[in-house]
Formats: structure tokens, sequence, C-alpha cells
């Protein structure tokens, strides 16, 4: 099953570091991001997962919970989070999935489904495309999916603005554009006219009459 932008989030039933939870019940009314791991004790992994514990208050003020999984047990996972928090000096505080049966990789398209047997005996280069960020709305749905390879460390500063837009333009009827960043101008949809606009947004600058910037509006 190929996984694209605006399809349902698969649910599932899984062991974490935190006990038994079902994903979407997990999730809750806000946004959540999943991210995943080849294998416990690989460097890249430790440095983002460690990364990601540091910005757990960013997340919260979004409104996001995040959760990590790697298709290794849950004991595994237990015995890495103080190698991750000796390297980086941020304890793990959010949940990691244990999928040893490589159950939920399969899920999310991140490993053939047709591959037999589990995680025991497989190398962190057997699982190189289980290397995946989905965030996943309130209503369950996927609104950004991003694979990296595993020598590339992933930048969870740009997942952070991704929401950022994201929550934005769910309110407003407006873009980002290029490198935005929160508090710079963005832009009108096409598909809002110019009378609405000015009644929404005020004054905007009309660059072509499909690109019309208006300062960020304020959340809600």
């Amino acid at each position: 099953m190929t996984l694209r932008i605006n399809d349902l989030a698969p649910d599932f039933q899984a062991e974490t570091t935190h006990g038994p939870i079902s994903f979407h019940d997990w999730i809750g009314e806000g946004w959540a991001v999943l991210f995943s791991h080849p294998k416990d004790f690989t460097p890249v992994c430790t440095t983002e997962l460690g990364y990601v514990a540091g910005l757990l208050s960013e997340f919260a003020k979004r409104n996001t919970k995040v959760i990590g999984i790697s298709v290794d047990t849950v004991e595994d996972h237990n015995r890495w989070k103080s190698d991750i928090q000796d390297v980086t000096g941020h304890p793990v505080d959010y949940p990691l999935i244990g999928d040893p049966d490589l159950a939920v990789a399969k899920l999310y398209d991140m490993l053939p489904a047709d591959i037999s047997g589990g995680a025991s005996g497989r190398t962190a280069v057997d699982n190189a495309t289980v290397r995946s960020v989905f965030v996943i709305g309130p209503d369950k749905r996927i609104k950004l999916s991003l694979t990296y390879p595993m020598t590339t460390g992933r930048n969870f500063d740009e997942i952070l603005r991704v929401i950022d837009s994201m929550q934005l333009t769910a309110e407003h009827k407006v873009a980002t554009p290029a490198q935005w960043a929160p508090g710079e101008k963005v832009i009108v949809v096409p598909a809002v006219s110019d009378e609405d606009a000015q009644a929404a947004f005020g004054q905007f600058d009309r660059v072509k009459p499909y690109l019309r910037y208006v300062d960020q509006p304020k959340k809600g």
C-alpha cells in the first residue's frame, strides 16, 4: 500500500516504551509526528532521537505529539535511551514503538509487505528505507511524508517550520512561499478574490494576478 498526502494514516496497536497504545487513540485531537529508524544503537539515529527530545516543548506549543519507531524490541529501546541521553544530554521522554515483527514498517510502506521474518538478524542496511517522517493531522490524515538516506540526519527544525505552515494554512486561506519562516509574509490562495482578500486581510501586494502577498494572519 502506497501512502500519499491526505491518505488516512493507518491505525495500529503496538507496545511502546510508555506501554501499549492504539495509534489513533494516542494521537487524540491534536497533531502527531511519527518518525522511524532502521535499527537501535545506530549513530545518526542516536543524534536524531536526542535532538527531538530537546524539542519536545516546541512540539507541545504546537499541540503536536512525537512518537518514534524502530524495528527492534521495546527492551532494546529502553537500553538505547541511556546512550541517547549520554550522547545528547536529553532524556527520551516520548514513546518509542517496538516493531520486531516489522508490522508497522510494512503498514506504512517503509518495507515491502512480502518480506518474511522479523527484525532479528536484519541489519540497519536491510532496513534502510525505515527512515521516514510522517506528520499526521487531527483528522488522522497524513499531511507530510519524508524519507531520508541513512547517512543524512534529519532537520527537525524544518519539521517544526512545516507544522507552523500547515497549521496556519489550515486556519486561513493562505499558502507559504519558498523559504518562509513564521512571521513573514504569506500568499493569498488563488481561489480567494481580490475583494474577499481585502476584506479578510486588508491591503495586499499584487506581484502577479495569481501571486498576492499579505502579512501573516494571527492564529486563532
